[in-house]
């Protein structure tokens, strides 16, 4: 197809050409590649309820195939229960989505880092058609050219002669790698964190449990007192001081109810929505201490499993790709050289572009030779240096951190035994003590005071009972948190 000459446009309509470019523009603006956005659903229930709310309505978190078989795979964990809130956890933790969403952005970098080790192809088609006013031809009056080109070249490839982008694309994949074990040290801490949380919702439900048995027991004992004071034979101070022991189980019990509302509050947020009642855990007592259903930590332990930690191991390619940087600083001290080059055929008219003798090629190499910057350079350098040093520097203190972490725990997980049955001897004393000391009261040999002393002896070690089994069972998680999760 040739070009229309100029004489054939002298009598065509002017408004043709803004008709045709105005609709070229509107077509143009009609495309948008963008995603679409809209406000997410809020992942929270409609209202904010009062202290035991309903959760019938709001739709419950639901685990995935892979959350349920990362769940299974977790062999310290015993109840059924447990492992299911675990893959709720797996599946819906918004902060685990954090995680995974920056590995596949590193990915990505990384994806485009290693690109530039290959030269990038592009091909280009151009078409120009000028006018040129009569008074500046030589022949006198307006002339009006065209120009048609299709090519194909790369431009700017670096060769990489000192290494620059090989270290660039080093640099790049431990960043990935680091990304890596940071999302997996994420999903240890949050298996943890829900089991801690788990754990918590049972001990407290079980403080709740005896605060309310407390409160109903002195609550009998007040009225036997009342009827006992009414009668003549008791005296005031008995009754006001049975009223104390009624009144601080009250706020004991409040307290407790208050508590376990808030830990389902963190248990949901853990696991990133409502957790159904069939799995949450039933009160933690003294006659099934692992309600927890944890299994014991072996021994002995290989220091070695340390180094399979994800922190350790996260620390470790930082380092790497600190020592590859300090490669890319040294390489702006050489010159480096980039070429750029490209093939393809011109021509006046359309029908003869791709003719024969109508080939175009050129070929620019550049070569940057740095020779005064000041300085800057060489600094860069020392800035490479020293930030591989810190790198080295927190990875030694993030090994020594892991020492530190596991022997604490080993530490208390070598005494627990002992405390538990010293705490069990000590609690079965006190219950003796309250049940004499309740005898000697009714028998007239003792005044109330001694019942009141064994009493607050007793509900205090029942509490401590729950305390120091949840704080058992919390070190084992402990353990397996600091020993990289395995």
């Amino acid at each position: 197809m040739r070009p229309l000459p100029a004489h054939a446009l002298r009598g065509r309509n002017p408004f043709l050409l803004v008709i045709t470019v105005s609709l070229c523009l509107s077509m143009a603006g009609c495309m948008n590649l963008a995603p679409a956005t809209a406000t997410p659903a809020l992942p929270v229930p409609a209202t904010l309820n009062v202290a035991g709310q309903d959760t019938r309505d709001q739709a419950a978190a639901q685990p995935t195939a892979h959350s349920l078989e990362q769940a299974e795979a977790i062999g310290w964990v015993q109840a059924p229960a447990l492992r299911q809130v675990l893959a709720l956890a797996l599946a819906n933790n918004r902060d685990l989505h954090l995680a995974l969403t920056n590995i596949e952005k590193a990915r990505a970098q990384y994806g485009v880092q290693q690109a530039d080790q290959v030269p990038t192809l592009a091909a280009t088609v151009q078409g120009t058609r000028s006018r040129t006013a009569q008074d500046l031809t030589t022949a006198g009056h307006a002339q009006t050219t065209s120009q048609l080109s299709a090519q194909i070249g790369f431009a700017s490839y670096e060769l990489d002669f000192w290494g620059r982008v090989r270290n660039l694309n080093e640099a790049a994949l431990q960043q990935f790698l680091q990304t890596t074990e940071n999302q997996r040290n994420v999903q240890i801490t949050l298996v943890a964190d829900v089991a801690n949380a788990w754990l918590t919702f049972s001990a407290d439900q079980a403080r709740l449990q005896l605060a309310q048995d407390t409160l109903q027991s002195r609550r009998k004992a007040y009225a036997i007192t009342q009827r006992i004071y009414e009668l003549g034979a008791t005296s005031g101070l008995v009754l006001a001081q049975n009223q104390t022991t009624v009144d601080t189980a009250r706020g004991d019990v409040a307290a407790f109810s208050s508590q376990v509302e808030r830990d389902r509050n963190a248990l949901q947020l853990l696991v990133g929505g409502p957790v159904p009642e069939v799995l949450l855990p039933a009160p933690l007592t003294s006659d099934t201490p692992s309600a927890a259903a944890l299994a014991d930590v072996a021994a002995p332990l290989p220091s070695s499993r340390l180094l399979a930690r994800p922190d350790i191991q996260a620390a470790e390619y930082g380092l790497r790709a600190a020592s590859a940087n300090i490669g890319v600083a040294r390489a702006a001290l050489f010159p480096s050289i980039s070429l750029t080059a490209s093939a393809g055929s011109a021509s006046t008219e359309l029908s003869s572009l791709f003719s024969a003798g109508n080939g175009t090629w050129s070929f620019v190499p550049l070569v940057r030779l740095p020779i005064f910057d000041g300085g800057r350079n060489r600094a860069n350098v020392q800035v490479a240096e020293a930030n591989e040093q810190l790198a080295l520097t927190q990875y030694e203190k993030t090994v020594q951190t892991a020492f530190r972490e596991t022997a604490d725990a080993l530490a208390d997980r070598a005494r627990w035994a002992e405390r538990l049955e010293a705490q069990a001897s000590l609690l079965a004393a006190t219950q003796k003590a309250f049940d004499l000391s309740e005898a000697r009261f009714k028998a007239g040999v003792d005044n109330y005071l001694s019942v009141l002393d064994a009493q607050r002896s007793l509900y205090a070690a029942q509490q401590t009972q729950i305390t120091l089994q949840l704080a058992e069972q919390a070190n084992r998680i402990t353990l397996y948190k600091v020993l990289g999760g395995s």
